[in-house]
Parts: structure tokens; C-alpha cells; sequence
């Protein structure tokens, strides 16, 4: 069995066994929208995207979509768009790191507070880093404000794989990442944790098949205790993820690297939602999916081709379909472009189920007038528990520092961009008085203002400054923070 699709993309998958609340509704494509809330009637709507690859959307704990964003291709670097509940731009939700590629961005709720989110985002080829915004659903009048952005945790290039999971007390997440090898083949896993005290614990592994490029795919198993790693030269291995620890090792090897063409071209994987079953899609200008058994004694060897792939809140795996004329990956689709192929995804109907049993059914899922490009919500799953038996299955087992939260000023400067994002956590003062000088003690900048705490956030264009090096004083009614920045 084997169905050959235009230009398809595997979905990355997460296990659903009723309406999950936060993971209900999709975003994707060109303004559509699926609702899961209840899977025995899935409702199609519309929404404010217009995006080729990442976009990213999370809904309250009783299933109302709260907002979404996406990256754009053809924009450069800072393309993310941050959208609220209306279908417009949430307040200061634009120039957010981000390039139009296909996993860059996860959206995680703070554990330490049930009304802010971090935004995490790559910079893979253009600036490069792993970066965090955060969001404030209490602001503008519950629509949401983008209160920090751009704050830089790591300055380095990355894989586009961008990916997270639950730790194993239920409340705390894993962020997993890997550094672009360049010239240089690696078989890095790079973690971060995130817990009421903010990010932290930031660890390298090495594990695993070499990467040779930017592109690849972390995929987590519905229970979290395994991922996917995978890069279109050919390499598809699953890992084990201690949820406890972060701690990474190598369950099986299934496929090696192709370093010499044709290259396999593998695109994005899922799991079925027994974890039974591995679903792999390879990409040109058709798409094949492959299944692979992983209750085979020889995995590799179980190998079946198939159609195409992302699993859904109704057990489902839904695929989204880009339409191929002529030229790769065409964004935007013309005004004009309205078919099957880029109007419906296809769904497997039976993903736990070995090959022509799992009843791929090919562009059979309307979506009531709107498009699809190359890419599903690249959404964590935000109802997995904890690890029941485990030594951190509870949250009373856990002994933390007391929570204690010091003003911290963060300052990063967009060359490219000649802006400087300026990003102050923690505060308590309601009134600020931000300026900034040069090394000459000149005033190049004042501005005062009022502002809701504990955020300050300010894009602060730098193109008539000269070269060399700043000082920022932010000054409020209860604290003075200062930092230094370089103009280049």
C-alpha cells in the first residue's frame, strides 16, 4: 500500500483520550480552525493566520481558545505574530523572533502563574538563538498583552525542532532543543526546565545518531516518556525521556543517515496513541508515509509505505497537505487557488493498527472553505499528568526554594533590525522613568510612564544611534535597574 500525496506534512502528534481542554482548538493554514472540545462534533471555524509553517495556539482549562501565533515566511527574522481571541494582533504581539520555518515556536504556561504564558522561538538561519516572550491574559481587558519579548537564552544556531513535554509532577515543562551542527556533525540534546522559580537546569546530552543540518523533528510519544528524533537525511531513532530527571538515552536506532543523494527527504513523524505504531512521511514533490511497527523484533525491517500525517483530540491522525504547481512549497497561495488538495486534510482513522487497517482516508476532512499549507499547531500536550510511581509523581514530594523574585533588567539588540529589546521581570514599581546615555554620560533617550508590574517591555529604535556602548537606567517608584548594550 502505498499513496503518493502532493508535497504532504507528517503532523507531530500527542495523545488524546476525551476533549482536552487546552489542546482543543487548532489554528494553522490559511485562517483555519478545528475545535475538538467535543470529538463527536468537531466544528470548523476561522481564524487570523496566513502561515506556511510554525504556529502555535492554546485554549483556557475548560477549552475556549485564549490565543495563537505563527512565524511567516518571506519575512525575514522577528516574523512572529501573536493573535488574541478577536482575530487581531494582541497588544505588542509583533516582532517576535521567528523566520517561517516549521517548528520554532511553543507556547507554555508559567507554573508559577495560571494568567501568563512563555512564548518560546528560534532563530535558525537568519539571527540565530532560543528566545522567550511572555504573555499577560489579565491585560487589555483579557484579550492579552505581550509584556517581554525577545529575552535571549542562548545566542547559538539552531535545528528547527523546537519541542516540550511535562515534567513528571505534572506541573513543570521540559523544553528540548538542538544546536545547528554547521560543519560540525552532533548528536546534542540541549534541555531547559521550567518551574514556579522560572527557567533553569539548562543541560547538554549527547546521545544518540549524528545531525548534519538545521532541519529535524522531536516528536514526543503520548506518554511522554519517549521522543522521535529524526532530520530529512534519513535518521530516525526513538529516545527515552526520563520526565523526572531530563535525563536522555537511546531505546532504538531504526534508521541511518543517507550522506550521499538521493537523500531520503523524511519530513515529520507521529506516534499512534498506543505507541504501537511510528508514522514517517518523505518529501519532495510527493510525499509517502511509511509505518513502522515498534512491537516488531527488527523495527527497521517492519517498515510499510502508506499515505500521509498529526493525531488529534478524537485519536484520529489528521494531515495537512500543501498543494505543489510548479514551484515548492508555494506562500501565498494566489487568491485564485482553491482545491481539493490545499481545502481538506486526510485523516488515518485507525493509527494503532497495522498497514491497510489503518484506513488512511486522503483529503477527506473539509475545512468549510479554508486552506492548509505545510504545518499543523505545533502544540505540546498540555493535559499530560504525572508520572504515577514515580519518585517526582507529586508535587508534596518536591522541595523547592521559597519563591523569591529579584527585578532583573534584560536588554537584546537586533543588528539587523537596529532595535533594542529591552525587557525588565519582577518589578514592583507602577511608574518608570527609562533613559538611556552614552559612555559620555549624554542623555540619548527619556520616556516615563506608568506600567503594570511585574512587566516592562519597549522596542527601542536604535537607527540614528551611533556605534559603541549604552547604558539603560529604567528608574520606577520602588526600584533602579541598570544594564549596558553594544550598538554594532
Amino acid at each position: 500500500m502505498r499513496f503518493p500525496l502532493y508535497v504532504l506534512l507528517l503532523l507531530t502528534a500527542t495523545h488524546f483520550s476525551a476533549a482536552q481542554n487546552r489542546n482543543s482548538v487548532w489554528c494553522f493554514g490559511d485562517s483555519a480552525l478545528i475545535d475538538f472540545g467535543d470529538t463527536s462534533n468537531v466544528i470548523i471555524g476561522s481564524c487570523g493566520l496566513d502561515t506556511r509553517g510554525s504556529c502555535v495556539s492554546i485554549s483556557n482549562e475548560t477549552g475556549d481558545l485564549l490565543f495563537y501565533a505563527n512565524t511567516r515566511a518571506g519575512f525575514g527574522t522577528f516574523t512572529t505574530v501573536v493573535f488574541n481571541i478577536t482575530g487581531n494582533l494582541m497588544q505588542n504581539g509583533d516582532l517576535i523572533m521567528g523566520e517561517g520555518w516549521y517548528n520554532e515556536l511553543v507556547i507554555l504556561p508559567n507554573p508559577a502563574d495560571d494568567s501568563t504564558y512563555y512564548l518560546f522561538s528560534l532563530g535558525v538561519a537568519g539571527i540565530y538563538g532560543l528566545y522567550y516572550s511572555i504573555i499577560d491574559m489579565r491585560l487589555n481587558n483579557g484579550l492579552g498583552s505581550v509584556m517581554s519579548k525577545n529575552n535571549l537564552l542562548q545566542s547559538f544556531p539552531m535545528v528547527d525542532c523546537l519541542n516540550a513535554v511535562k515534567h513528571g509532577n505534572g506541573r513543570d515543562w521540559w523544553i528540548i532543543f538542538r544546536q545547528d551542527p554547521q560543519f560540525n556533525p552532533s548528536d546534542e540534546f540541549l534541555t531547559y526546565l521550567i518551574t514556579p522559580n522560572g527557567i533553569s537546569n539548562y543541560t547538554s546530552q549527547n546521545i544518540g545518531g549524528y545531525i548534519y543540518s538545521n532541519n529535524g523533528d522531536i516528536v514526543f510519544s503520548p506518554s511522554g516518556n519517549k521522543f522521535l528524533s529524526m532530520n530529512p537525511a534519513g535518521l530516525v531513532e526513538i529516545l527515552n525521556f526520563d520526565r523526572c530527571s531530563g535525563i536522555i538515552t537511546l531505546d532504538n536506532h531504526i534508521e541511518d543517515n543517507v550522506l550521499t543523494p538521493p537523500s531520503h527527504n523524511l519530513w515529520h513523524g507521529a506516534f499512534s496513541s498506543d505507541e504501537s505504531k511510528l508514522y514517517i512521511t518523505a518529501s519532495d514533490t510527493i510525499t509517502y508515509l511509511y509505518q513502522y511497527d515498534l512491537n516488531a523484533p527488527n523495527i527497521s525491517a517492519s517498515k510499510d509505505a502508506g499515505g500521509g500525517l498529526k493525531l488529534a483530540p478524537d485519536n484520529n491522525i489528521y494531515l495537512a497537505l500543501g498543494y505543489y504547481n510548479g514551484m515548492q512549497f508555494p506562500y501565498p497561495y494566489p487568491d485564485s487557488v482553491f482545491n481539493m488538495y490545499n481545502m481538506n486534510l486526510s485523516i488515518i482513522n485507525s493509527p494503532d493498527s497495522l498497514g491497510t487497517a489503518c484506513d488512511f482516508q486522503p483529503y477527506s476532512f473539509y475545512l468549510g472553505g479554508k486552506r492548509t499549507y505545510l504545518g499543523l499547531p505545533n502544540n505540546p500536550d498540555y493535559e499530560l499528568g504525572s508520572l504515577v510511581g514515580s519518585s517526582c509523581d507529586s508535587l508534596t514530594s518536591i522541595s523547592e526554594k521559597p519563591f523569591v523574585s529579584d527585578p532583573e533588567l534584560l536588554i537584546y539588540y537586533a543588528s539587523d533590525w537596529q532595535t533594542a529589546f529591552i525587557n525588565a521581570n519582577k518589578l514592583k514599581g507602577t511608574k518608570y522613568l527609562l533613559e538611556v546615555f552614552d559612555l559620555h554620560g549624554k542623555s540619548i533617550f527619556r520616556e516615563s510612564g506608568k506600567i503594570s508590574p511585574p512587566y516592562f517591555t519597549k522596542n527601542l529604535n536604535c537607527s540614528g544611534f551611533a556605534k559603541g556602548m549604552y547604558v539603560v537606567n529604567l528608574i520606577t517608584d520602588k526600584e533602579k535597574l541598570s544594564k549596558k548594550f553594544v550598538v554594532q
